[in-house]
């Protein structure tokens, strides 16, 4: 069964309840759940995983290289705009990376225009809401080497 890790970044747990009008009422612990189903529908197996410490974020990013993990779904938070320190962790893995976010970041403040993983990533989806995650699941488990 292939193996996809859900990594989701800084105030992500406050999903549902974080300025609805960008990211909606749709929580957390709901995206995780909608995961789960469609990782079952595709063949996946699917851990979702949630910081808000940068460090542990890397921690977790070196033991999906360990653990051999098939491919990577991100969702940083205000860390995709930053962060080199989880580029570069990411850039160990030698998987698909597919970032997502919620709200169209190109929409939004000039910051989040730009992606410190953009060079790393398979793809980046954003706009869709909490679809967005189904949407990057999806182009995950496609773009496993078979």
């Amino acid at each position: 069964m292939k193996k996809v890790l859900v990594l989701n970044g800084i105030n992500l747990n406050m999903f549902g309840k974080r300025d609805p009008k960008q990211y909606g009422t749709t929580t957390l612990a709901e995206i995780d759940t909608m995961l789960q189903k469609l990782g079952q529908e595709l063949g996946a197996e699917v851990e979702s995983f949630q910081t808000n410490c940068e460090g542990t974020m890397v921690e977790r990013i070196h033991k999906a290289f360990h653990d051999k993990v098939d491919a990577v779904v991100i969702n940083a938070g205000a860390w995709t705009h930053y962060s080199i320190g989880l580029r570069d962790a990411l850039a160990i893995l030698t998987v698909p990376i597919i970032e997502v976010h919620m709200s169209n970041v190109h929409a939004r403040e000039t910051f989040r225009h730009h992606s410190v993983f953009v060079d790393i990533a398979k793809g980046q989806i954003c706009g869709f809401g909490a679809e967005s995650y189904l949407l990057g699941l999806r182009a995950a488990v496609s773009a496993i080497p078979a």
